[in-house]
């Protein structure tokens, strides 16, 4: 079955799918009054500077102010240091706005953040990273401009090449076509889809990406407001058919006239030999439910993922990293225990690859497999781990089974994973998962009454609980009532609130 790109376009929300092979593999999910941020560029204000994190926090209008790391600082180092070495103080670093690109350099080892930047300093900063959770926005002040066959870095003097292009003389000509063409003390980055582009299309994507550069400096030195946006990347539409749309891809369809003329224009000027996939789906059933997307976004966001044998993997996301347990589950194989969970671990395996990236789980992860007792088999399973992860773009980082059968991995993340997009903490256990039992409130709410018997005159008290709370009350603990009536002296009232949280609850003493 071919690659498709599918694309459901309405006024609230953008949904696109990647299907191979009739299997959905990555899911972007935006909505217009939640729009991503990444690719930005601010004029922003440095409102603290901390040494101790050798990072600083720069205004640029959100809620939430960004996170500059010190690495990701540009700075004129020549400048800066004649400035230190004539002055003796660092109130200016010669960063970002007015730099001219061929001035900047990477910043010097040992410089510390204080060197770099001061309070009240204004520079120019890109989002890197989506605000996640409670943290802000990741910024860099190393400009990046990408486009179809190009990613333009105008505060770099290099030129690289995808590693997914791995024919030597393909890369030996592109390099030797970009160091003709480029500006001096320029960078650029050969992205895969370039591998069959013609010369004319690198030079159309290098004369595209240096008017907009210009674009951006003129808006940045013009601009009074600080801090405001001078740069906005392409919404995630025109963005995933620009990253995604590949000649590996056989279609694109599109359910919305308005979103196909708009992704037919782009690809007509960054990739006309493609213009003839671009397709406007006119079916009356949804677009998704023809594919079977919708069922396998509900899957996405379980927890428990059955494998075809018989067994299953759990996810669990922490603020701090992911855990994949495996499990045999219904599994009991055939030869033996230790064939059996190999099996099951080398099933769980492409399961694993194939939900981190339709998932979009980032960070630190470790992956619980079943223990193997046999070294050949873990080597195995760490073997096949490596090859089924090949297929996912993003950054991935694996390490050896260890001998508990754990595997520690890292996957870049520079957005929101599919959960945290499309679902929020329960407002009933506030994202814990975890409630405390009838049981446990029923002996709470016993000890509070035996604790303020004596202060209250009231001969009764009711106690307003939640129905199963009120239930377990009035059967299994009814011996605990009659206990705590004869010990207090006052008739205790049971009134069950059909509308309550299961752990609230209220004790009224001496009511009618």
């Amino acid at each position: 079955m071919p690659t498709e790109l599918l694309i459901n376009a309405t006024p609230y929300e953008i949904r696109i799918a990647l299907v191979e092979h009739g299997n959905l593999v990555e899911f972007y999910l935006e909505q217009p009054r939640e729009k991503g941020l990444v690719g930005n560029i601010y004029r922003g204000r440095v409102v603290r500077v901390l040494s101790g994190m050798q990072a600083a926090f720069v205004d640029i209008g959100l809620e939430r102010t960004g996170f500059l790391y010190v690495d990701d600082v540009h700075t004129n180092t020549d400048e800066f240091v004649n400035r230190l070495t004539r002055n003796g103080r660092h109130d200016e670093c010669g960063c970002c706005v007015n730099e001219s690109p061929d001035t900047l350099s990477r910043r010097t080892p040992g410089l510390n953040i204080g060197d770099l930047l001061t309070e009240g300093q204004e520079i120019l900063v890109q989002i890197c990273k989506e605000p996640i959770g409670t943290k802000g926005a990741r910024l860099t002040c190393n400009i990046t401009l990408p486009c179809r066959n190009l990613v333009f870095m105008p505060m770099t003097d290099h030129i690289g090449i995808s590693r997914k292009i791995e024919d030597e003389n393909i890369r030996l000509q592109l390099r030797q076509d970009i160091e003709t063409l480029r500006p001096a003390g320029t960078g650029f980055i050969v992205r895969t889809v370039a591998e069959n582009a013609s010369n004319e299309d690198l030079e159309a994507d290098m004369e595209f990406l240096l008017h907009t550069w210009g674009e951006i400096q003129d808006i940045a030195t013009r601009e009074a407001i600080v801090p405001s946006l001078v740069y906005e990347d392409l919404d995630i539409t025109l963005r995933v058919v620009r990253d995604i749309f590949s000649p590996e891809v056989e279609r694109v369809v599109v359910d919305d006239q308005k979103t196909f003329n708009r992704v037919q224009h782009f690809v007509e000027t960054f990739a006309l030999r493609l213009r003839g996939r671009v397709q406007l789906s006119e079916s009356q059933t949804p677009l998704f439910d023809i594919h079977g997307v919708e069922l396998e976004v509900n899957r996405a966001l379980d927890k428990k993922i059955w494998l075809r044998c018989g067994g299953y993997i759990i996810i669990e996301t922490t603020e701090a990293l992911t855990v994949v347990d495996v499990n045999t589950g219904r599994y009991v194989g055939k030869s033996g225990l230790e064939e059996t969970i190999f099996k099951t671990n080398m099933e769980a395996v492409k399961e694993i690859a194939y939900q981190l990236r339709l998932r979009n789980i980032g960070g630190i992860i470790i992956v619980d497999f079943i223990d193997m007792e046999e070294e050949n088999h873990r080597n195995e399973v760490f073997s096949a781990f490596k090859e089924a992860a090949k297929k996912d773009k993003s950054r991935i980082n694996i390490l050896r089974v260890s001998e508990f059968g754990l595997v520690q991995m890292t996957r870049k993340r520079n957005r929101e994973d599919l959960r945290h997009m499309m679902c929020e903490p329960c407002l009933y256990c506030h994202g814990d998962g975890m409630l405390k039992s009838s049981r446990t409130i029923c002996y709470e709410i016993f000890r509070k009454v035996e604790r303020s018997d004596r202060k209250a005159l009231a001969d009764n008290v009711v106690l307003r609980v939640h129905p199963r709370v009120a239930d377990m009350m009035l059967k299994e603990e009814a011996a605990t009532i009659d206990y705590l009536q004869g010990k207090t002296g006052k008739q205790i009232i049971i009134e069950p609130v059909r509308d309550v949280h299961l752990e609230k609850y209220e004790i009224i003493w001496g009511r009618e």
